[in-house]
Protein backbone atom coordinates (compact mmCIF):
# COMPACT_ATOMS: atom_id res chain seq x y z
CA UNK A 1 0.00 0.00 0.00
CA UNK A 2 1.41 3.36 -0.92
CA UNK A 3 1.37 5.70 2.00
CA UNK A 4 2.33 9.49 2.34
CA UNK A 5 5.83 9.41 3.90
CA UNK A 6 6.68 13.49 4.58
CA UNK A 7 5.00 16.23 4.43
CA UNK A 8 6.88 20.01 3.07
CA UNK A 9 5.93 23.03 3.33
CA UNK A 10 7.92 25.93 1.87
CA UNK A 11 7.59 29.69 0.78
CA UNK A 12 8.17 31.15 -2.79
CA UNK A 13 9.10 34.13 -3.99
CA UNK A 14 11.04 34.76 -7.72
CA UNK A 15 12.67 37.58 -5.75
CA UNK A 16 14.83 35.20 -4.23
CA UNK A 17 16.50 34.45 -7.43
CA UNK A 18 16.40 37.62 -8.79
CA UNK A 19 17.23 40.10 -5.69
CA UNK A 20 19.74 38.12 -3.49
CA UNK A 21 22.19 41.28 -3.11
CA UNK A 22 19.57 43.80 -2.30
CA UNK A 23 18.80 41.95 1.18
CA UNK A 24 19.54 44.29 3.72
CA UNK A 25 20.24 41.31 6.43
CA UNK A 26 22.47 38.38 4.35
CA UNK A 27 21.89 36.46 7.28
CA UNK A 28 18.07 35.57 6.99
CA UNK A 29 18.26 34.79 3.21
CA UNK A 30 21.47 32.56 4.15
CA UNK A 31 19.25 31.06 6.84
CA UNK A 32 15.81 30.49 4.66
CA UNK A 33 18.42 29.12 1.82
CA UNK A 34 19.00 27.04 4.78
CA UNK A 35 16.31 26.17 6.07
CA UNK A 36 15.22 24.67 2.31
CA UNK A 37 18.78 22.31 1.86
CA UNK A 38 17.22 21.10 5.09
CA UNK A 39 13.83 20.49 4.04
CA UNK A 40 15.66 18.88 0.83
CA UNK A 41 17.99 16.96 2.44
CA UNK A 42 14.68 15.46 4.74
CA UNK A 43 12.83 14.58 0.72
CA UNK A 44 16.23 12.84 -0.10
CA UNK A 45 16.00 10.68 2.87
CA UNK A 46 12.56 9.80 2.45
CA UNK A 47 13.58 8.05 -0.44
CA UNK A 48 10.29 8.86 -2.39
CA UNK A 49 8.79 7.41 -5.31
CA UNK A 50 6.74 9.99 -6.22
CA UNK A 51 5.98 13.94 -5.19
CA UNK A 52 2.65 15.74 -5.15
CA UNK A 53 3.74 19.07 -5.64
CA UNK A 54 0.82 21.35 -4.89
CA UNK A 55 1.21 25.37 -5.38
CA UNK A 56 -0.54 28.09 -6.92
CA UNK A 57 -0.23 29.98 -10.50
CA UNK A 58 0.67 33.42 -10.50
CA UNK A 59 -1.59 33.80 -14.13
CA UNK A 60 1.19 32.29 -16.52
CA UNK A 61 -0.76 29.20 -16.86
CA UNK A 62 -3.97 29.97 -16.07
CA UNK A 63 -5.90 32.83 -16.94
CA UNK A 64 -9.46 34.43 -16.38
CA UNK A 65 -10.94 32.49 -19.46
CA UNK A 66 -10.97 29.42 -17.33
CA UNK A 67 -9.84 29.09 -13.62
CA UNK A 68 -10.36 26.06 -11.61
CA UNK A 69 -10.12 25.94 -8.06
CA UNK A 70 -8.22 22.87 -8.57
CA UNK A 71 -5.98 21.24 -11.06
CA UNK A 72 -4.26 17.78 -11.52
CA UNK A 73 -1.43 17.68 -13.96
CA UNK A 74 -1.93 14.31 -15.79
CA UNK A 75 0.15 14.09 -18.82
CA UNK A 76 2.75 16.81 -19.32
CA UNK A 77 4.01 19.13 -17.08
CA UNK A 78 6.24 22.46 -18.43
CA UNK A 79 7.54 25.31 -16.41
CA UNK A 80 7.62 28.42 -17.05
CA UNK A 81 10.93 29.33 -16.25
CA UNK A 82 10.16 33.12 -15.01
CA UNK A 83 12.78 34.66 -13.01
CA UNK A 84 15.85 32.35 -12.87
CA UNK A 85 13.37 29.05 -11.87
CA UNK A 86 13.13 25.86 -14.11
CA UNK A 87 11.98 25.88 -17.34
CA UNK A 88 10.94 23.27 -19.84
CA UNK A 89 9.58 19.87 -18.99
CA UNK A 90 9.50 18.06 -15.36
CA UNK A 91 8.55 14.43 -14.78
CA UNK A 92 5.31 13.24 -14.31
CA UNK A 93 4.12 10.41 -12.55
CA UNK A 94 1.36 9.68 -14.90
CA UNK A 95 -0.32 6.80 -13.24
CA UNK A 96 -0.23 8.31 -9.77
CA UNK A 97 -1.78 11.27 -11.23
CA UNK A 98 -5.03 9.71 -12.89
CA UNK A 99 -5.45 7.61 -10.13
CA UNK A 100 -4.91 10.53 -7.93
CA UNK A 101 -7.93 12.20 -9.69
CA UNK A 102 -9.59 9.61 -9.98
CA UNK A 103 -9.94 8.95 -6.45
CA UNK A 104 -10.63 12.23 -5.32
CA UNK A 105 -13.53 12.46 -7.47
CA UNK A 106 -14.70 9.54 -5.89
CA UNK A 107 -14.47 10.96 -2.46
CA UNK A 108 -16.58 14.37 -3.50
CA UNK A 109 -14.36 16.47 -5.11
CA UNK A 110 -14.44 17.69 -9.07
CA UNK A 111 -10.42 19.02 -9.91
CA UNK A 112 -10.15 19.74 -13.19
CA UNK A 113 -7.71 17.91 -15.13
CA UNK A 114 -4.93 18.66 -17.91
CA UNK A 115 -2.87 16.46 -19.91
CA UNK A 116 -0.11 19.38 -20.92
CA UNK A 117 -0.12 21.89 -17.66
CA UNK A 118 1.96 24.65 -17.40
CA UNK A 119 3.30 25.98 -13.96
CA UNK A 120 5.26 28.75 -12.95
CA UNK A 121 7.01 29.43 -10.13
CA UNK A 122 3.90 28.40 -7.77
CA UNK A 123 5.83 25.05 -8.12
CA UNK A 124 8.96 25.80 -9.75
CA UNK A 125 10.57 27.00 -6.80
CA UNK A 126 10.11 24.21 -5.51
CA UNK A 127 11.82 22.09 -7.76
CA UNK A 128 14.57 24.22 -7.84
CA UNK A 129 15.07 24.11 -3.87
CA UNK A 130 13.44 21.45 -2.14
CA UNK A 131 13.52 18.71 -5.01
CA UNK A 132 16.88 19.60 -6.07
CA UNK A 133 18.60 16.24 -6.94
CA UNK A 134 15.28 14.52 -5.72
CA UNK A 135 15.23 11.62 -8.30
CA UNK A 136 11.70 11.02 -8.02
CA UNK A 137 8.93 12.38 -10.53
CA UNK A 138 5.76 14.84 -9.44
CA UNK A 139 2.02 14.79 -9.24
CA UNK A 140 1.19 18.55 -10.01
CA UNK A 141 -1.71 20.36 -8.14
CA UNK A 142 -2.96 23.84 -8.48
CA UNK A 143 -5.09 25.20 -6.15
CA UNK A 144 -6.63 28.81 -7.30
CA UNK A 145 -5.42 31.70 -4.24
CA UNK A 146 -5.18 34.97 -6.66
CA UNK A 147 -8.80 35.61 -7.98
CA UNK A 148 -11.78 35.28 -5.94
CA UNK A 149 -13.76 32.96 -5.54
CA UNK A 150 -11.72 30.52 -3.79
CA UNK A 151 -11.66 27.59 -2.32
CA UNK A 152 -12.42 27.39 1.00
CA UNK A 153 -9.82 26.15 3.28
CA UNK A 154 -11.69 23.44 4.92
CA UNK A 155 -11.78 22.39 1.09
CA UNK A 156 -8.24 22.46 0.66
CA UNK A 157 -7.26 20.54 4.07
CA UNK A 158 -9.96 17.93 2.62
CA UNK A 159 -8.91 17.64 -0.69
CA UNK A 160 -5.65 16.50 1.18
CA UNK A 161 -7.05 13.93 2.91
CA UNK A 162 -9.05 12.90 0.08
CA UNK A 163 -5.61 12.70 -1.89
CA UNK A 164 -3.72 10.87 0.85
CA UNK A 165 -6.73 8.21 0.72
CA UNK A 166 -6.40 7.98 -2.85
CA UNK A 167 -2.55 7.23 -2.64
CA UNK A 168 -3.39 4.60 -0.33
CA UNK A 169 -5.36 2.82 -2.61
CA UNK A 170 -3.19 2.58 -5.56
CA UNK A 171 -2.24 -1.02 -5.23
CA UNK A 172 1.46 -0.14 -5.10
CA UNK A 173 4.16 0.51 -2.46
CA UNK A 174 5.15 3.82 -3.06
CA UNK A 175 6.84 6.45 -0.96
CA UNK A 176 4.99 9.69 -1.24
CA UNK A 177 5.67 12.97 0.09
CA UNK A 178 3.97 15.69 -0.30
CA UNK A 179 5.23 19.47 -0.84
CA UNK A 180 2.56 22.64 -0.12
CA UNK A 181 4.86 25.78 -1.94
CA UNK A 182 3.82 29.09 -0.94
CA UNK A 183 2.81 31.64 1.71
CA UNK A 184 3.35 32.97 4.14
CA UNK A 185 2.30 36.43 4.96
CA UNK A 186 2.44 38.94 2.13
CA UNK A 187 0.95 41.26 0.26
CA UNK A 188 0.68 41.44 -3.82
CA UNK A 189 -0.62 44.52 -6.14
CA UNK A 190 -3.09 42.34 -7.36
CA UNK A 191 -6.78 43.97 -7.39
CA UNK A 192 -10.00 42.17 -7.80
CA UNK A 193 -10.12 41.12 -10.98
CA UNK A 194 -13.80 42.65 -11.05
CA UNK A 195 -12.59 45.96 -9.50
CA UNK A 196 -9.86 47.14 -11.49
CA UNK A 197 -8.85 51.06 -10.28
CA UNK A 198 -6.06 52.29 -11.12
CA UNK A 199 -4.12 52.22 -14.50
CA UNK A 200 -2.33 49.04 -13.04
CA UNK A 201 -5.20 47.43 -12.41
CA UNK A 202 -6.77 47.32 -15.89
CA UNK A 203 -3.52 46.36 -17.68
CA UNK A 204 -2.74 43.34 -15.14
CA UNK A 205 -6.16 41.97 -15.72
CA UNK A 206 -5.65 42.84 -19.32
CA UNK A 207 -3.02 40.41 -18.84
CA UNK A 208 -4.48 37.98 -16.63
CA UNK A 209 -7.20 37.49 -19.42
CA UNK A 210 -5.29 38.14 -22.82
CA UNK A 211 -2.03 36.28 -21.59
CA UNK A 212 -2.95 32.53 -22.68
CA UNK A 213 -0.14 31.70 -24.72
CA UNK A 214 1.76 34.46 -24.46
CA UNK A 215 2.43 35.88 -21.28
CA UNK A 216 5.97 37.07 -21.26
CA UNK A 217 4.54 40.20 -23.57
CA UNK A 218 3.07 41.35 -20.27
CA UNK A 219 5.58 40.65 -17.77
CA UNK A 220 8.05 42.96 -17.80
CA UNK A 221 5.79 45.59 -16.51
CA UNK A 222 3.74 42.70 -14.06
CA UNK A 223 7.10 42.45 -13.09
CA UNK A 224 7.78 46.52 -12.35
CA UNK A 225 4.25 46.40 -10.78
CA UNK A 226 5.17 43.99 -8.51
CA UNK A 227 9.07 45.51 -7.73
CA UNK A 228 7.27 48.87 -6.56
CA UNK A 229 4.86 47.65 -4.12
CA UNK A 230 5.90 47.96 -0.10
CA UNK A 231 6.60 44.86 1.84
CA UNK A 232 3.91 44.38 3.69
CA UNK A 233 4.71 40.90 6.47
CA UNK A 234 2.22 40.02 9.16
CA UNK A 235 5.35 38.26 11.26
CA UNK A 236 2.16 37.76 14.42
CA UNK A 237 0.05 35.82 12.21
CA UNK A 238 3.42 33.83 10.35
CA UNK A 239 4.81 32.53 13.71
CA UNK A 240 1.24 31.80 15.17
CA UNK A 241 0.48 29.54 11.83
CA UNK A 242 3.71 27.70 12.18
CA UNK A 243 2.88 27.35 15.94
CA UNK A 244 -0.55 25.06 14.92
CA UNK A 245 1.64 23.23 12.09
CA UNK A 246 4.25 22.18 14.81
CA UNK A 247 1.32 21.22 17.49
CA UNK A 248 -0.99 19.12 14.59
CA UNK A 249 -3.63 22.04 14.51
CA UNK A 250 -3.73 23.36 11.35
CA UNK A 251 -7.20 22.32 10.59
CA UNK A 252 -7.87 25.37 13.30
CA UNK A 253 -8.19 27.63 10.43
CA UNK A 254 -10.55 25.52 8.60
CA UNK A 255 -13.41 28.01 9.28
CA UNK A 256 -11.06 30.94 8.01
CA UNK A 257 -12.77 33.45 5.44
CA UNK A 258 -11.14 34.89 2.62
CA UNK A 259 -11.39 38.35 4.55
CA UNK A 260 -10.08 37.26 7.68
CA UNK A 261 -7.12 35.83 5.64
CA UNK A 262 -6.04 39.27 3.52
CA UNK A 263 -6.74 41.24 7.19
CA UNK A 264 -4.46 39.12 8.86
CA UNK A 265 -1.42 38.12 6.33
CA UNK A 266 -2.58 40.27 3.27
CA UNK A 267 -3.49 39.06 0.03
CA UNK A 268 -1.00 36.75 -0.97
CA UNK A 269 -1.50 34.74 2.69
CA UNK A 270 -4.30 32.89 0.74
CA UNK A 271 -1.55 30.89 -0.83
CA UNK A 272 -1.71 29.15 2.87
CA UNK A 273 -4.54 27.28 1.19
CA UNK A 274 -1.71 25.00 -0.32
CA UNK A 275 0.17 24.21 3.26
CA UNK A 276 -3.24 23.06 4.52
CA UNK A 277 -3.14 20.78 1.58
CA UNK A 278 -0.58 19.08 2.04
CA UNK A 279 -1.27 19.38 6.22
CA UNK A 280 -4.15 17.29 5.41
CA UNK A 281 -2.23 14.57 3.13
CA UNK A 282 0.52 14.79 5.63
CA UNK A 283 -2.44 13.68 8.13
CA UNK A 284 -1.60 16.88 10.76
CA UNK A 285 1.72 15.32 11.76
CA UNK A 286 4.46 16.58 14.56
CA UNK A 287 5.24 19.28 12.59
CA UNK A 288 8.57 20.85 12.83
CA UNK A 289 9.65 24.86 11.52
CA UNK A 290 13.10 24.59 9.87
CA UNK A 291 13.21 28.51 9.34
CA UNK A 292 10.90 31.79 9.64
CA UNK A 293 12.37 34.80 8.40
CA UNK A 294 10.43 38.38 7.24
CA UNK A 295 12.43 39.26 4.31
CA UNK A 296 11.30 42.41 3.33
CA UNK A 297 13.14 42.70 -0.08
CA UNK A 298 11.53 39.69 -1.40
CA UNK A 299 7.60 41.06 -0.02
CA UNK A 300 7.42 37.59 2.17
CA UNK A 301 7.53 35.90 5.29
CA UNK A 302 9.49 33.15 4.36
CA UNK A 303 8.93 29.86 5.74
CA UNK A 304 9.89 26.07 5.85
CA UNK A 305 8.70 23.21 8.06
CA UNK A 306 8.49 19.37 7.78
CA UNK A 307 5.46 17.44 9.00
CA UNK A 308 5.80 13.45 10.10
CA UNK A 309 2.63 11.68 8.95
CA UNK A 310 3.44 9.16 11.50
CA UNK A 311 4.66 11.25 14.25
CA UNK A 312 0.43 13.16 15.29
CA UNK A 313 0.74 14.88 18.49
Amino acid sequence: MSKVVLGVGASHSTLMNTHWDRVERADQAEAFRDGLWVARDAVRAAEPDAVVLVGSNHFRGFWLDLLPAFTIGVGECIASGEAGTPEGPQPVDVDLARHVTAGVMADGFDPAFSVRLQIDHGLSHAIQYVLDGVDAPIVPVVVNVFAPPFPSLARCEGLGRAIAGAIATDGQDKRVVVVGSGGLSHQLPFPKWFDPRSDDDHFLVEAWTEGRGDWQKYNARRRDIVLQAPSVIRDDFDRAFLEHLETGRLAEYASWTDQQIEERAGNGGQEIRTWMVMAGAAGHGKGRTLTYQPIDEWLTGMAVALIEPEAAP
